[in-house]
């Protein structure tokens, strides 16, 4: 299977899902891609502002410091409005996480400060890649879809851990059939990939 096109969502979700059909790994990527992202906000945080609008009132007291339009805030509206365009439904909710994320990671790192707040990144960082990078050597056994194309791994990541979670306690689908022709296409991938692996070792 090629590389999706940039708004293909099913074969966003094939590409992704073929890296990603061990439970045990699905579980740690939904446990840890999410923090991952969060935390990079923290930093991001600390990135040149474009507008501060901690001034203006918008917000309790307590969060109107964290309304910094930065590299993290544009980060957040890209990814979201990106989203959104993928599928509306479920996108919706993926880009108000993600303006979530951005407002709380903002709000630690305003009371952090740089020197504590890029230690506490730096931990958890650590510990969330450790655990994905665990997860597809031990349990799926196969590399991260990110060595192989890391822009779409990075922008898909998050949705693909939503679109999972959505799927497993609701049946959630962006349309009819999704699932299904998704799963036909992971299992094409994954045959090709095996045959392939099959090959180099004989």
């Amino acid at each position: 299977m090629g590389k999706p096109r940039l708004f293909d969502l099913e074969n966003h979700f094939a590409y992704y899902g073929a890296y990603h059909s061990n439970p045990i790994n699905i579980l740690i990527h939904t446990l840890f891609v999410w923090p991952i992202f969060f935390t990079s906000l923290i930093l991001f945080y600390f990135t040149p502002a474009f507008y501060d609008l901690s001034q203006a009132g918008i917000l309790p007291s307590g969060f109107n410091h964290a309304l910094v339009l930065n590299y993290g805030s544009a980060f957040s509206f890209f990814l979201g409005l990106f989203y959104v365009v993928l599928d509306k439904k479920a996108g919706s909710l993926a880009a108000f996480l993600c303006l979530a994320c951005w407002l709380g990671a903002s709000s630690i790192a305003a009371k952090l400060g740089y020197s504590l707040a890029w230690k506490v990144v730096m931990v958890a960082q650590v510990l969330c890649w450790s655990g994905q990078f665990l997860g597809h050597g031990v349990f799926e056994k196969r590399a991260p879809a990110l060595l192989d194309n890391l822009v779409q791994a990075i922008l898909m990541a998050p949705f693909f851990v939503l679109l999972e979670v959505l799927q497993s306690l609701f049946g959630y689908e962006p349309y009819p059939g999704f699932q299904a022709r998704v799963n036909a296409k992971i299992k094409a991938e994954i045959k090709e990939w095996q045959d392939k692996k099959q090959k180099k070792v004989s």
